[in-house]
C-alpha cells in the first residue's frame, strides 16, 4: 500500500470515528424542562426603604435597617437602599424619584408619609409601595404596623414587678392611638401583678430628641418614679435612669448596651419577616395591597433578653403569658376595663376589636396623664 492511500485511509477512519461520538452534554440546569442554576437568570429586584430619621438613632430607624441588611442576606435576589431623615411634607419626590428609577417596591417608614406615598402610587401604578403605619391603601400601595401593644404588656409584667415605690414613669412622644394603645397595654400588664402601680405619663412631643428625653425621664425620677418607660427612638431615658439609679424599660431594639445596669426588657420590633415575606411575594408575583398588622405569632415583635437583676420567677410570669399570647389564650385588651375616670370602656368578657384598638383615644385606670389633641400634630412615625 503506497503512502498516498495509507494517509486517505487514516483520514477516512478518523471521520467515521468522530462521526459516531455523542454530542457534548447542555450546559448543567439547561435542559428541556430544567432550571437555570440559581442566579443566572433570576431578575434582581430592588427596593427602597425610606426613613424619617437616621439609622443611627439605635431605635425606630436602626431596627428598620437591620431588616433591611437581613433582607438583603436572606433573599440574594433583592437589592436595597436606604434614604436617611426624609421628613413627610418633603417625602413626595424622593417617593416619585425612586419610582421613576423603576424600583419595584418602595417602603416608607413614617406614619407622615402615607398621603404623599398614595398620590405617588396613583401615578406609578406599576411600582408597589408599602408605608408603615396609617390606613390608606391603593390597588399598588399597602400598610404594614405590628402589634405592639402584646409586648408592651410583657414589658409591664416586668414593671408591676420590680417597681418599690409603686411609681412607673412613660415617656412618651405624641398622643396618637399607638401611643396611647402601647401605654395602656404597659399599664394593664402591670397592674395584673401589682394593682398598686400607677403609671404616670409625660410627653415630649416629638420622636427623637435625646436632650428632652432625658430631661422628662429625669423629672418623672423626681416625682418618685423608680422604673422609667419609653416610647421615644433614643435610649436617652434609659440613661437618664441608670444615672440615677433607676430601672428602665425599653423600646425598638434591646437598649441594654446603653444602659446595662438600669435596663430591664424592651419590647423590640424584628421588621424581618415582613420584609422577606413581602419580597417574596413579589418574586413569586402574589402580592397584594394590604393592611397588615402582625404580632408576636409573626415575629415581628417580641422582647429582648432579660436583664440580669430580673428575678427567675418575674421571668417565668412573663414567659408563662407570652406563651398563652402566642396560644391565642390571653388578650391584652379583654373586658373589664375602666378608663382612668372610672367608666367602663369594655365590658367584661368582650375583647376590643382592630377598629377599636387602631382608633384608641383615652388612658385606662392607673394611668396619670392627659391626652391634649392638639399635641397630635408634626407626629410622623409610629
Amino acid at each position: 500500500m503506497t503512502l498516498r492511500r495509507l494517509l486517505i485511509l487514516f483520514i477516512l477512519i478518523g471521520i467515521i470515528f468522530t462521526g459516531c461520538q455523542a454530542p457534548p452534554p447542555p450546559p448543567a440546569g439547561t435542559e428541556k424542562g430544567g432550571a437555570p442554576p440559581p442566579g443566572s437568570q433570576e431578575k434582581q429586584l430592588k427596593a427602597a426603604f425610606i426613613y424619617e430619621g437616621t439609622v443611627g438613632d439605635g431605635g425606630w430607624a436602626y431596627a428598620h435597617d437591620a431588616a433591611r441588611k437581613d433582607l438583603e442576606q436572606k433573599l440574594p435576589f433583592v437589592k436595597t437602599i436606604k434614604i436617611e431623615n426624609v421628613k413627610g411634607p418633603g417625602s413626595g419626590p424622593v417617593f416619585k424619584e425612586y419610582a421613576g428609577q423603576r424600583y419595584d417596591i418602595i417602603f416608607g417608614t413614617s406614619l407622615e408619609y402615607m398621603d404623599a406615598m398614595l398620590e405617588t402610587s396613583n401615578e406609578y401604578p406599576k411600582v408597589k409601595f408599602e408605608n408603615c403605619g396609617g390606613d390608606k391603601t391603593s390597588g399598588n400601595m399597602g400598610t404594614y404596623f405590628g402589634r405592639m401593644y402584646q409586648a408592651r404588656y410583657l414589658t409591664g409584667i416586668v414593671a408591676g414587678k420590680m417597681t418599690k415605690t409603686n411609681i412607673i414613669g412613660y415617656v412618651a412622644a405624641f398622643p396618637i392611638p399607638e401611643v396611647i394603645r402601647g401605654i395602656n397595654a404597659f399599664t394593664i400588664g402591670a397592674k395584673s401583678v401589682n394593682p398598686s402601680v400607677n403609671v404616670k405619663v409625660a410627653w415630649t412631643n416629638s420622636w427623637y430628641d435625646p436632650v428632652k428625653e432625658k430631661e422628662t425621664a429625669s423629672s418623672l425620677i423626681d416625682q418618685n418614679a423608680d422604673i422609667i418607660a419609653q416610647h421615644q427612638d433614643s435610649p436617652a431615658a434609659q440613661q437618664a435612669a441608670q444615672d440615677r439609679g433607676k430601672y428602665s424599660i425599653g423600646y425598638n431594639t434591646d437598649m441594654s448596651r446603653f444602659a446595662p445596669k438600669a435596663h430591664l426588657v424592651a419590647a423590640v420590633w424584628n421588621w424581618t419577616p415582613f420584609y422577606v415575606r413581602t419580597l417574596q411575594q413579589v418574586k413569586d408575583r402574589t402580592w397584594k395591597p394590604e393592611k397588615y398588622w402582625g404580632g408576636l405569632n409573626d415575629g415581628i415583635i417580641d422582647i429582648s433578653p432579660f436583664g440580669s437583676m430580673v428575678p427567675e420567677d418575674v421571668r417565668k410570669i412573663v414567659l408563662r403569658k407570652k406563651n398563652e399570647i402566642l396560644k391565642r389564650k390571653l388578650e391584652v385588651f379583654r373586658g373589664p376595663i375602666q378608663d382612668q375616670i372610672g367608666t367602663l370602656r369594655v365590658p367584661r368578657g368582650k375583647v376590643m376589636g382592630d377598629d377599636e384598638m387602631r382608633s384608641m383615644d383615652w388612658f385606662v385606670e392607673g394611668v396619670e396623664g392627659q391626652i391634649t389633641p392638639d399635641d397630635e400634630k408634626d407626629a410622623g412615625e409610629q
